[in-house]
Parts: structure tokens; C-alpha cells; sequence
């Protein structure tokens, strides 16, 4: 009858224990909180965090522009004609008698050129335009109508 061979590595002398560790006792433990590795086998933890691809900044980015430009151009859009009330002051930003380009000004600016006497609500063309105003404001001097679809009106003007 023949012994079985011992497992493991037949020509190993001995396995040594780390520096400062007895002999017969297992070495020490990682302890939680100390650089190194973990153990073999351990489930690796997920990362932290998540990071943004080129493809999602860039159309963050393209949104953001869109949107500032959207709101640059509603916020100049609010020194038009449309939003102008009576007593305010209007500067002529062209000399196409066509579009005139007015808009809002502060009355103290040297730009303000115009008065604004009346603001009627509705589509209105030459004569009828004149008849307005000429109930509205009796020394006015120009009349300007704006069509925009549904919000059509008519201002009653006399140089400031």
C-alpha cells in the first residue's frame, strides 16, 4: 500500500508569516478605512459619480444659447411699439416711412422724439385712422398702426 502525495506544493519549504506576525496564526486582517487592496474575490464597489459624455455637454450647451438668445430677443422686443402706453416717449429708429422702427424711450432721453397722446386696440388703415385719433387725442400730429395678427392697434402722436 502507498501514501497518497501531501496537497499542495510538493517543494515548497514552509510557508513564512509576514514581519512581526507568530508563527501558526493567520496574517492580519485589512481593517476598514486603510489604503490597499481588498481581499480576492471581494465585489468591487460601484463608482462614484457619472460622467457626462461630449455628446451631452454639447447639447446643454446648444440649449442654453437657444434659450439666451429666445430671451435676448423677447426682452429687446419689449421696447417696441406694442408695448407702448400713453404719456410714453418714442424714438424713430428709421427713416423708411414704411417701418419706422419705434420704440420706447425714457422722456428725459435726447433721443425721445415723439409723445404717445392715445393707444386704441384694432385694425385700422388712412382715414380711419385719422377719425380715431382725432377723437382720441384732438392735437395729435402723427398716427401709426401696427398689424400683428390678433394684436393690431393704433397709436395717436405729437412731437415730444
Amino acid at each position: 500500500m502507498t501514501t497518497p502525495p501531501p496537497q499542495g506544493n510538493p517543494f515548497a519549504q514552509g510557508q513564512q508569516q509576514p514581519y512581526g506576525q507568530p508563527q501558526g496564526q493567520p496574517p492580519f486582517p485589512q481593517q476598514a478605512g486603510q489604503p490597499g487592496f481588498p481581499p480576492p474575490g471581494a465585489p468591487v464597489p460601484p463608482q462614484q459619480g457619472r460622467k457626462l459624455s461630449f455628446k451631452t455637454i454639447k447639447n446643454i450647451v446648444i440649449v442654453l444659447i437657444v434659450a439666451g438668445v429666445a430671451i435676448g430677443g423677447w426682452i429687446t422686443s419689449q421696447d417696441d411699439a406694442n408695448t407702448a402706453a400713453v404719456g410714453d416717449c418714442m424714438h424713430r429708429g428709421s427713416t423708411n416711412d414704411n417701418s419706422p422702427d419705434l420704440e420706447v424711450v425714457d422722456c428725459g432721453d435726447a433721443k425721445a422724439q415723439y409723445t404717445v397722446l392715445a393707444k386704441i386696440e384694432g385694425d385700422f388703415s388712412g382715414l380711419t385712422a385719422q377719425s380715431k385719433c382725432d377723437a382720441a387725442a384732438k392735437d395729435f400730429e402723427y398716427v401709426y398702426t401696427e398689424t400683428n395678427g390678433s394684436q393690431s392697434f393704433l397709436l395717436c402722436l405729437k412731437d415730444k
